[in-house]
């Protein structure tokens, strides 16, 4: 497979978990962007998410590490720490250490995720993470939906994948025939990359119909580079949360979330068997897309159609602005070839 040239340390939020995954007082071990990470949940709730290693003597919270109310108790020395990163107590001593602080990560915590914002100077988040099941142009809410199940997450790990890629396939007409079998080419109704919360809205119908006759589409908000929430109308009704986040300098973590629209008056806790075979169709819509990513060798320029141009064009400037101001995407993907 083809390393990619684009840098894998982008500026955005990332999902790192779902919210499941990290129950109260649990600590949960993670690699992102290099890092080793740990998340935990206090006895209140709130989800803190840090690099994994005590500012100390350097063992790694993850392995022992507790949680006793709103800190987390280092295994080796019982050393403490609050969700700023900040040591609050040596218990073999009178004061704290206030000279050093582990470094934690803002945290946004909805639509049954967990995500952090990353960004390699450390500052702070100019954008919000839309939510998926309010953040429409609708009066939509959670209960409208199924909660997400096992059966409706896909999780796949260490993917040669970047969040490029993905987001690229959003304005990318021209797959939905080859890849997903419609046999229209969508209609792209919306293109706005004017902010770093970008937005794609297209018909679409996976149903023989004439096209004056299509009455359904996707809806799609793209929050940064690593993170899309998609709301589909006029076919089941669902919606998608895909996020892409870097592991190291080549690999990415893959999530997939489907909510399925409840049934009129059925409140029940788990999705209907109905509802789960809609979800699994829709799982295998993303696999398919998911077998060309994970294979796929980033060109720039790329040999674009005309009809091609202004899509591929706009969503590649868009996403300059999460990378360093001194990235040149083209000399890199030269670069790359020469290897």
């Amino acid at each position: 497979m083809a390393r990619t040239p684009l840098p894998m340390k982008p500026t955005g939020w990332f999902q790192v978990a779902w919210s499941a995954e990290i129950a109260v007082g649990a600590v949960h071990r993670m690699t992102y962007f290099g890092t080793e990470m740990i998340a935990w949940r206090s006895s209140a709730g709130r989800v803190t998410v840090m690099d994994a290693y005590c500012e100390h003597l350097g063992a790694h919270l993850g392995f022992g590490g507790t949680v006793d109310g709103e800190i987390l108790r280092c295994p080796f020395h019982g050393w403490e720490w609050n969700q700023q990163g900040r040591n609050v107590c040596v218990p073999y001593e009178k004061h704290p250490n206030r000279g050093r602080r582990i470094r934690t990560y803002p945290v946004a915590e909805h639509s049954e995720s967990v995500f952090i914002w990353f960004d390699e100077h450390r500052r702070e988040p100019y954008f919000d993470v839309a939510e998926v099941l309010t953040g429409f142009d609708d009066d939509k809410s959670a209960a409208d939906y199924y909660p997400a199940f096992g059966h409706t997450h896909l999780f796949r790990p260490g993917l040669e994948i970047h969040p490029q890629y993905v987001q690229e396939n959003g304005v990318d007409f021209a797959h939905f025939t080859y890849v997903h079998d419609t046999p229209l080419v969508p209609e792209f109704t919306r293109h706005d990359f004017d902010a770093p919360v970008s937005y794609v809205d297209f018909t679409i119908a996976f149903d023989d119909v004439p096209a004056e006759e299509i009455n359904s589409g996707v809806q799609a908000i793209n929050s940064g580079i690593g993170v899309a929430a998609t709301k589909s109308w006029g076919m089941i009704d669902n919606r998608t949360l895909t996020s892409v986040t870097p592991v190291d300098e080549t690999t990415s973590d893959i999530r997939f979330t489907v909510w399925i629209g409840r049934k009129p008056g059925d409140d029940s806790p788990t999705p209907t068997s109905r509802a789960l075979r809609n979800a699994a169709g829709v799982i295998e819509q993303f696999e398919n897309d998911l077998h060309i990513w994970a294979h796929q060798r980033y060109s720039d320029p790329p040999a674009l159609s005309p009809k091609e141009f202004e899509g591929f064009t706009a969503i590649r400037r868009w996403a300059t602005q999460f990378y360093p101001d001194d990235f040149d995407a083209t000399a890199a993907a030269r670069a790359d070839l020469t290897r």
